[in-house]
């Protein structure tokens, strides 16, 4: 069975990749008030603690949509 190339893999993308445009999409199709709430649910926030001599730092919390 060599043929069962997923076509993902075919076009040259990984499954994130993928996965990752598809929901945009999905995301894009919604109507109001469904697409905002969808959308403000695609943020991702995350702490990030930094290490000074091997030692870490206060973590600070960062966000996906905010600059580094």
């Amino acid at each position: 069975m060599s043929g069962a190339v997923p076509f993902w893999r075919a076009a040259g993308m990984t499954y994130i990749t993928y996965s990752n445009i598809c929901a945009n999409m999905v995301r894009n199709a919604l109507k109001e008030p469904f697409k905002s709430e969808a959308l403000s649910r695609e943020k991702v926030h995350f702490s990030f603690t930094k290490y000074l001599n091997g030692k870490p730092e206060k973590p600070s919390i960062r966000s996906s949509d905010a600059p580094q």
